[in-house]
C-alpha cells in the first residue's frame, strides 16, 4: 500500500493544513491500495500562490523562449515514458482501467501530447505584424493567460490531465492540477517526473482534495483560466462561476453518442468487433464519448442484436491488474449500485435485455456485466442519460434521414459513429450528425485534431494546433 503526507505545492513537498486524509481502495479487490492528504482551502491558497509568482516571475516560464519551454516539455515526456508501468499500474489499482488498455493509453498518450505541444511551440509565432487599416502598423500579439486550474476525472486521470497542462504550459501558462479524489496515486508520480525537469518550482502545482477544495480553486481570485473535464451536471455549475467571474473556461463534459449501423455495413465481428469494442465499450464503459445508442436498420435489426450480444458474450470480465482483462470493475460501489441501477430502470420501462443484467458473481469487486438492451425507444432513460458503465441500447430506425433525427435526438453532441462499406456514404451522414468529434468505422480521438462537445456535452475544445489558444489572450499593439 502507497501512502503520502505531502502535497506538490510550488516545485517542493509541503506538508498539508489539515490531518485529513483520502483512502484509496482497489475497486478490483476492496482492498486498500492507498492512502494521501486531502487539500484544503488553504492549501489550494498556497498551489495558486506558487502559481502566480511563478507566472509573475520576469524572467519566469512565460518568459522563457518557446524553444526553451518546448525542450522542457519533451523533458516532462521523456520523464513520464520513464514512469509507464508506474503510472499505468497506478491508474488501473485506483479506478479499474484494464491494464492492458491503461499500458496503451494512460502510461503512453501524455507523453505524445507533451511532444506534439513542443513541436507546436516550435512553430508558432507568437507576435504578426499588420497593415493598420488607417495608418502606420498593427502588431497581434498571443500571451499566456496565467494561472490555470486544471481540473480533471478519475476515468483517464493521466491522458485527460495531459489534455490540459501540455497546451496551457506550452503557452507560458502555469498549473494548479486538481485530480479526482479517486485516483491521486498516479498524481504523485506525475508530481515526481515533473520535478525531475527543468520546468521551475511553482509552474506545476498538484492538489488532490474533494469537492470543497475544487470549488473554492475555481473561484480563487488569482485563477485566470478553469479547464474542467467531468459531468455535465458539475460542469454547469463550473460554467455558471466563470460567468459570474467574466473567467474563460473549458468543459468537456458528458455524452450519449449514437452508433448509426446502416444497411451494408460489414457485421462480421473478426473484421470490427474490436473496433465495435472500441467505440461502444472502452474502459468498462467509464469513457464519455462511447457510443452507447446503437442504431440499427430495421431490415438487420436482428442481425445487429446478435451480433453485439456474441460480441458482448466473448468479453474477458475480471480483475482490472489482469493482462487478459478486457472489461473491469466499476469505479466505486456507488457507481456500480447507479450502473445497475439503470438497468433496473431499462427493463422497468419495457426494454429487452439480451444479455448481461447484473453485477455477476464474484466474491469482491465492484462489478457490471456488460449488458445489451434490444427494442429501446430514444425517449426511454437508458437512451437519454448518460450510465457511464458497459450498457448498451438498440434503437430502431426507418431510413437515413430517420437515423439521423434519432441520432440527433439528444441533450448531449461529443462523439457518434458511422458504419458502411461506402466510406463516402459514412461521411456524407457524420457530418449530419450534430456533435464535436464522428468516427467512421471506427472512433479514434487524433490529439493533433480539436476535441470537444456541443449542447450539453460542454463548450471550448481540446487538442489540436488551436487548443494552446485556449490559454492565451489576443493583444492588439497599434504603432
Amino acid at each position: 500500500m502507497f501512502s503520502y503526507d505531502s502535497l506538490f505545492i510550488g516545485g517542493g513537498w509541503m506538508k498539508p493544513s489539515s490531518n485529513e486524509t483520502i483512502a484509496l481502495v482497489s475497486p478490483s479487490t476492496e482492498e486498500a491500495v492507498g492512502v494521501v492528504p486531502s487539500a484544503g482551502p488553504r492549501d489550494v491558497d498556497a498551489a495558486v500562490a506558487s502559481a502566480r509568482a511563478a507566472f509573475d516571475d520576469a524572467q519566469g516560464w512565460s518568459s522563457w523562449e518557446p524553444a526553451r519551454r518546448a525542450a522542457a516539455l519533451e523533458q516532462l515526456a521523456d520523464e513520464l515514458a520513464a514512469r509507464a508501468d508506474e503510472l499505468s499500474r497506478r491508474v488501473s489499482s485506483q479506478n479499474g482501467m484494464p491494464i492492458t488498455f491503461s499500458r496503451n493509453v494512460e502510461a503512453v498518450t501524455p507523453p505524445l501530447i507533451l511532444r506534439y505541444y513542443a513541436r507546436t511551440l516550435r512553430n508558432s509565432d507568437f507576435e504578426t505584424a499588420q497593415p493598420h487599416l488607417m495608418s502606420g502598423t498593427t502588431l497581434v500579439r498571443s500571451e499566456p493567460m496565467g494561472v490555470v486550474a486544471a481540473i480533471v476525472p478519475w476515468n483517464y486521470p493521466q491522458s485527460l490531465a495531459a489534455f490540459k497542462y501540455a497546451p496551457a504550459l506550452a503557452a507560458g501558462c502555469t498549473v494548479v492540477l486538481k485530480p479526482s479524489p479517486q485516483t491521486l496515486l498516479d498524481s504523485y508520480t506525475f508530481a515526481e517526473a515533473v520535478s525531475a525537469t527543468d520546468i521551475p518550482p511553482g509552474v506545476v502545482n498538484v492538489v488532490g482534495g474533494s469537492a470543497e477544495a475544487s470549488a473554492h480553486l475555481v473561484e480563487h481570485p488569482d485563477v485566470d483560466k478553469v479547464a474542467f473535464t467531468g459531468s455535465t451536471e458539475i460542469g454547469r455549475q463550473i460554467g455558471q462561476v466563470c460567468g459570474r467571474l467574466f473567467r474563460p473556461v473549458t468543459l468537456e463534459l458528458g455524452g450519449k453518442s449514437a452508433a448509426i449501423i446502416l444497411d451494408d455495413a460489414d457485421l462480421d465481428l473478426s473484421v470490427i468487433g474490436e473496433r465495435l469494442f472500441e467505440a461502444m465499450l472502452l474502459n468498462n464503459g467509464q469513457t464519455c464519448f462511447l457510443c452507447t445508442r446503437i442504431l440499427a436498420p430495421a431490415s438487420r435489426y436482428s442481425e445487429v442484436i446478435d451480433t453485439l450480444a456474441a460480441l458482448i458474450s466473448s468479453l474477458q470480465v475480471g480483475d482490472a491488474l489482469d493482462p487478459a482483462t478486457q472489461i473491469g470493475p466499476m469505479v466505486s460501489s456507488a457507481h456500480r449500485d447507479r450502473v445497475q441501477r439503470y438497468i433496473e430502470k431499462g427493463i422497468h420501462e419495457g426494454a429487452r435485455c439480451v444479455a448481461g443484467g447484473n453485477s455477476g458473481d464474484y466474491e469482491s469487486g465492484w462489478f457490471v456485466q456488460p449488458t445489451l438492451f434490444a427494442d429501446v425507444d430514444n425517449s426511454a432513460t437508458i437512451a437519454q442519460e448518460e450510465i457511464f458503465g458497459p450498457v448498451l441500447s438498440v434503437i430502431g430506425y426507418t431510413d437515413i434521414d430517420d437515423a439521423v433525427r434519432i441520432a440527433n435526438d439528444s441533450a448531449y453532441g461529443l462523439g457518434g459513429t458511422v458504419w458502411t462499406s461506402d466510406p463516402d456514404r459514412g461521411k456524407a451522414v457524420a457530418r449530419r450528425i450534430r456533435t464535436g468529434t464522428v468516427g467512421v468505422n471506427r472512433y479514434q480521438p487524433d490529439i493533433g485534431a480539436p476535441f470537444g462537445g456541443v449542447r450539453s456535452s460542454g463548450i471550448g475544445r481540446e487538442l489540436g494546433p488551436t487548443a494552446m489558444d485556449n490559454y492565451m489572450h489576443v493583444k492588439a499593439i497599434y504603432a
